[in-house]
């Protein structure tokens, strides 16, 4: 006769089971408390700006009517007191609005590990500046290579994807893209400030960065001097030299006096004023070719006014 198994469920092991399940509900909720602001460090070499600006003052103003409704996200440091991962503006915001402390959650993270959640969090914000990115991008670079991930181009096993390309699967930007903006981490600040305020492009900047400081700080100088910053094929030519050993000042200097394309004189004609003067019967496409001759004709006139006034 075959003797039946045991299904019988033993209540201890579910009772555990229960108690495991609120346990961790409990410790959950006890990692979210209010901690106070004068406890909390930002984040080390924070890349992302926190500006009193309008946008801050409404978040001030939200903060003040509903209070934090997302936690700030904090690490326990060896010290005692709490590193700031995410929340930066909403720390900001609590202490303009006058709270002594933060609602934050503590979270058990390697500073690795936390860099690369500072990154994400942060590149969820609807505006992020070049130099903000340039910066960000770099840091979650080097934590992943602490990690353990491989960035070589020769020695990589096959299957094996490279740390940008990782960043790149995750991201709106292309490893090339990725690559651009870490290089924008190598210009000196107030090159790197026009690259913000959309005065230097991208593929310029990246040119520039390969230059040493000091001839970034003589394009500096020449871009106050001459109210003008460098095209991308004046970046490149400089560039060029750098790598040649040939840049000097002067160099520099006669460049950046050449003639771009796009500030060479354009001449804006008004278009209903211009109509009103060509025949009804001329096309639209034989305008330029009307007001050439018109022009050719005028000119025609005035040499030879000219010559009947010096007789």
């Amino acid at each position: 006769m075959t003797k039946k198994k045991n299904t019988r469920i033993e209540l201890r092991a579910y009772d555990d089971l229960f108690k495991t399940d609120e346990y961790r509900k409990e410790e959950a909720l006890s990692k979210i408390r209010d901690i106070p602001i004068e406890e909390i460090d930002d984040f080390p070499s924070h890349p992302f700006k926190v500006k009193d600006d309008e946008d801050m003052l409404q978040l001030v103003e939200s903060i003040k009517d509903r209070g934090i409704i997302t936690p700030a996200t904090v690490r326990l440091k060896e010290n005692g007191r709490y590193e700031l991962v995410s929340g930066h503006r909403r720390k900001r915001a609590s202490e303009i609005a006058g709270y002594k402390t933060l609602r934050c959650e503590i979270v058990d993270l390697t500073r690795e590990e936390a860099t690369i959640l500072m990154v994400e969090s942060n590149f969820q914000r609807s505006q992020i500046l070049p130099s903000e990115k340039a910066y960000a991008y770099k840091m979650r670079l080097e934590a992943m290579k602490k990690q353990g991930f491989r960035s070589d181009l020769t020695s990589a096993p096959l299957g094996q994807k490279f740390s940008v390309e990782v960043i790149a699967d995750n991201s709106v930007d292309s490893k090339t893209q990725i690559q651009r903006y870490i290089r924008l981490t190598n210009l000196v600040p107030e090159l790197l400030e026009l690259v913000d305020q959309g005065k230097i492009k991208m593929r310029p900047a990246v040119e520039l960065s390969y230059l040493d400081e000091e001839f970034q700080r003589d394009i500096v100088d020449e871009i106050d001097m001459n109210e003008s910053t460098p095209s991308h094929a004046q970046t490149i030519k400089m560039r060029k030299f750098f790598e040649d050993g040939k840049l000097t000042t002067e160099v520099i200097s006669s460049i950046m006096c050449e003639e771009k394309s796009n500030q060479k004189e354009k001449i804006v004609l008004r278009g209903d004023r211009v109509r009103n003067l060509i025949p009804k019967n001329i096309p639209i496409t034989k305008t330029e070719e009307f007001v050439c001759k018109a022009l050719e004709y005028y000119n025609k006139y005035l040499k030879n006014r000219a010559e009947r006034e010096v007789r």
